[in-house]
């Protein structure tokens, strides 16, 4: 090979290094799967989370049709394995572990409180949130397309509801709102985001606070942005768009 030669190499080699470098700055770094914009409550926690702390990702959509997606909106799968987050070599896919591993990457976001016994009580409201709260999801299933003005709430259902109502309350009240740790929105707002599409959908009257909470959580510009794509998207599970 000349001088002329291994130069141009040289060039062409260093442009491609170049190319590669810019890529990689505009690539997203991280791949969240997702269900159903419109029923699927833990694909809006995971999202809004990763929203929240800003992180670059891309959305890989598993449509309903999908035997194992349905059979977790439709509470029949032993275990949650969507939402999904792949960063850097990390796969997580339990809501609560995407949360604890997203304030680790973004400590900065906030998505926890600073203040230790704050922090301590968020944990505790989104574990509730996580593992209770049976009767609501099997009878509230999300689905922000449709309104169901005067819906009968079963007793075990109001109960979760009662309870729910009480974990907001405490919160505005402790942490000023307008959200329940204070001023900005995190991983407490993010586990409950979907019980307030809830409420709007079957109709759930709620006391000023609760109701002035769930405004500011629905005027979120990210809550706006999967509200929208939830009433763009056109598949339908038939069991959960019954009004029973």
């Amino acid at each position: 090979m000349s001088i002329v030669q291994l130069h141009d190499a040289l060039v062409k080699f260093t442009a491609h290094i170049r190319l590669f470098n810019v890529l990689e700055i505009f690539m997203p770094k991280a791949i969240l799967t997702l269900s159903s914009k419109n029923y699927g409550a833990w694909a809006l926690r995971g999202w809004l989370m990763a929203k929240l702390v800003r992180l670059d990702f891309i959305e890989k959509v598993i449509s309903p049709d999908d035997p194992s997606m349905r059979a977790e909106m439709l509470l029949l799968s032993a275990s949650m394995q969507v939402p999904s987050l792949d960063h850097e070599g990390v796969h997580v896919w339990d809501t609560l572990a995407m949360g604890e591993y997203l304030n680790e990457v973004k400590p900065k976001a906030g998505l926890l409180p600073a203040d230790r016994a704050a922090r301590s009580h968020c944990r505790a409201i989104c574990g509730e949130m996580h593992s209770g709260f049976s009767a609501l999801r099997a009878s509230l299933p999300m689905n922000i397309k449709a309104h169901f003005p005067g819906f009968k709430i079963w007793s075990r259902a109001q109960t979760d509801i009662d309870r729910i109502v009480v974990i907001w309350q405490e919160c505005l009240a402790q942490y000023g709102g307008p959200y329940l740790f204070g001023k900005k929105p995190g991983l407490a707002d993010a586990m409950f985001a979907p019980v307030v599409t809830r409420f709007r959908t079957y109709d759930v009257k709620l006391d000023h606070a609760c109701q002035a909470y769930s405004d500011a959580i629905m005027a979120l510009p990210d809550m706006q942005e999967w509200v929208t794509s939830a009433l763009a998207e056109p598949d339908e599970i038939d069991e959960l768009d019954a009004e029973f």
